[in-house]
């Protein structure tokens, strides 16, 4: 490589790193920063660089380590957990969406094979945007993340079968011959990946361990993948293909996370310059000369996706409002629509005007996949309450089939992930009758096979919060990773039920007040909690005592929890006896064989005496006594209920074994 290529890098690296991290300061995607620096330093604009075939190779490599590590994070094994969700619902999206751009472009004039492949264009949608943006608003776990991440990895698997099929849609191939001929080459190339993963890849890694040099380990791996990659092209199919297979490969072995650890910078580079190198391709004039051609183009693109998405996510089962939100994440054209548009002006399938064009109109699509995103939770809100709750609340048989629990006392758990599943696992081993809330209706059919008291549908809808009997409900738990649903949800439970007890989960601190503007009772942030542990852990480590550690989260916790009590009493309107204990706790504790105040009276004063606590209630057996009286005398296993500041009953936790 030549010094003036070097120098060229730098300059497309020094350029965007001023532009991306403008972009930051806007929240867009850094992926847009990298199109934009591309296109402000290729040939059409500032022309800074010369040897644009020089960097497109380098570009080259960023697609092969992209689709490199998506194989390496590829599992089999998760694949067919969501299947459902995976092949009919990304079957669904790619295959109508194909089949819809293809009739549009015969309606305009263009050969099939041609709209076939616009078809091709337009299916897919971007992955490393969407998997940013929703890590970036920890929406990943919400239901329409996950509904999201279930097509795009369908539309990840397209991508090598695409790009097989492109030059016969040219005829370029051999017809039918020729198809079958390429795919015998690629049934044969991953079956020997297959045994290679079984057993050359680990053994390959096994000796590489044992050296226990981490060079070596990072060689290695770029040798599988560019070996793979290059194989394949050997035999006449794509470095992409060969790249995909040997990520597929490691994927299987216990190395796969070092591996993925290992090649990430690597990918994250190349795939930068590829973006940069996609925006260097672009020629602004186009926008010039076609201007109503690609805002018209934009806003089709934009509304077949997000009506073809958000249909086929709904023909699973799922509420309205989910497919909404997902179809609006998945509007925009993806990153291997770049790749395969290469493929296209390479077989003829687009004319420089046209590859131009779609160019222009992709990118404009990614800038406005921030805006979508944003608009989704109003937008689909706006949309389902024109039909009717019976429509919008999810069809099939999971959505007529539930019936109206008889429960009553019980708490409702809205979302089945892991928060979920770990408090009805407790409550039901502790007999407390509830009942669960989940969107995902393959979720729901496994858990109701299980007998699990679980229902389908949506939390912020009424009916649905009154088949869980949210008005003879003391509890709800709404334990989803989506801020605006919470929000809803808590406000409609509170609607129908002014006494229900609302216990709420979510990320931030910053989404707390807002939560008790709504008359939530209690705010679990998951990122003052994490630090909780995260202190907890790194003071073990340097062998402070349990009651230390307890001492000293006990001050961050009273500290914080105070601005926590705070904001909502700025938000209750009737605050009761609570609102006058300011800096004052409850806890739980089960008197142990051990407890010194086994035996002794309330009379004696011990606990009082030795932590400051006051004792509140006791629970025996099925016989709870409130408020008991001076002579009564505590036995093991009694749980009591008592009240002082946060250094009172750390204290008093001293006294028992350990706390409920």
């Amino acid at each position: 490589m030549s010094f003036e290529v070097l120098k060229e890098l730098e300059i497309l690296f020094g350029l965007a790193l001023v532009i991306v991290v403008l972009f930051r300061r806007f929240r867009l995607p850094s992926i847009i920063g990298f199109l934009v620096s591309g296109i402000l330093a290729g040939p059409h604009v500032l022309g800074l660089i010369s040897n644009l075939h020089q960097v497109e190779q380098l570009a080259e490599l960023g697609v092969v380590l992209l689709l490199f590590t998506i194989g390496i994070e590829f599992s089999l094994k998760e694949l067919m957990r969501i299947r459902h969700l995976v092949l009919l619902g990304g079957g669904l999206q790619v295959g109508l969406t194909i089949l819809v751009i293809a009739l549009l472009g015969a309606a305009f004039g263009y050969p099939m094979g041609q709209s076939v492949f616009f078809g091709f264009l337009v299916a897919l949608s971007s992955t490393a945007i969407l998997m940013k943006l929703l890590m970036d608003a920890g929406e990943m776990d919400s239901p329409h993340g996950k509904m999201s991440m279930g097509v795009l990895i369908f539309q990840d698997l397209c991508v090598v079968p695409l790009m097989l099929f492109t030059p016969f849609l040219a005829g370029a191939g051999s017809g039918f011959t020729g198809m079958l001929a390429v795919s015998a080459k690629a049934v044969v190339v991953i079956l020997a990946a297959h045994y290679g993963a079984r057993f050359l890849i680990p053994w390959i890694f096994s000796q590489v361990v044992r050296s226990r040099s981490r060079e070596l380990f990072i060689l290695t791996i770029i040798f599988i993948g560019f070996g793979t990659a290059w194989l394949t092209a050997q035999v006449g199919l794509s470095l992409a293909l060969g790249a995909f297979i040997a990520g597929l490969a490691i994927s299987e072995s216990e190395y796969s996370h070092q591996a993925l650890g290992d090649i990430i910078p690597f990918r994250d580079a190349f795939i930068s310059l590829f973006f940069i190198s996609v925006g260097m391709l672009l020629d602004p004039v186009i926008i010039i000369k076609y201007p109503l051609q690609i805002v018209s183009i934009v806003i089709t693109l934009i509304l077949i996706k997000v009506l073809i998405t958000s249909g086929a996510v709904f023909s699973l089962g799922v509420p309205m409002r989910i497919a909404l939100m997902s179809g609006l994440c998945l509007a925009q054209v993806g990153e291997f629509s770049f790749v395969l548009c290469q493929s296209g002006l390479k077989y003829g399938l687009l004319t420089p005007d046209l590859y131009q064009i779609f160019l222009a109109s992709s990118i404009a699509t990614m800038g406005l996949t921030p805006f979508c995103m944003k608009i989704a939770p109003a937008v689909a809100g706006r949309v389902v309450e024109l039909f009717p709750q019976s429509f919008t609340r999810g069809r099939g048989a999971l959505a007529r089939n539930d019936r109206k629990t008889s429960l009553s006392d019980h708490v409702i758990i809205v979302g089945y992930g892991l928060n979920g599943r770990n408090l009805a696992k407790v409550l039901t081993h502790l007999k407390i009758a509830h009942h669960v809330v989940e969107t995902n209706p393959f979720t729901v059919k496994a858990e109701k096979k299980k007998g699990n008291p679980i229902i389908f549908g949506d939390g912020s809808n009424a009916e649905i919060l009154s088949h869980a009997a949210i008005e003879r409900a003391r509890i709800i738990v709404i334990a989803i990773s989506d801020a605006a649903s919470s929000r809803r949800i808590a406000d409609q439970a509170r609607r129908q039920n002014p006494g229900v007890h609302i216990i709420v989960r979510t990320r931030y601190i910053a989404e707390m007040e807002p939560l008790y503007g709504l008359g939530v009772n209690e705010v679990i942030p998951e990122e003052f909690e994490t630090s909780i542990e995260i202190l907890s852990r790194v003071l073990r480590r340097y062998l402070l005592t349990h009651d230390e550690i307890e001492r000293h989260i006990s001050e961050v916790r009273s500290d914080s929890y105070d601005m926590f009590r705070s904001m909502s009493r700025r938000h209750s309107t009737a605050v009761g006896i609570s609102g006058f204990l300011s800096g004052a706790e409850i806890g739980t504790f089960r008197l142990g064989a051990e407890s010194p105040l086994v035996g002794k009276s309330l009379r004696e004063g011990v606990l009082r005496e030795r932590s400051g606590a006051t004792l509140l209630m006791i629970k025996r057996g099925d016989l709870v006594v409130p408020n008991p009286d001076p002579v009564w005398e505590l036995q093991e296993g009694d749980v009591v209920l008592i009240m002082g500041t946060s250094d009172q009953l750390a204290a008093a936790a001293g006294l028992f074994e350990h706390s409920v």
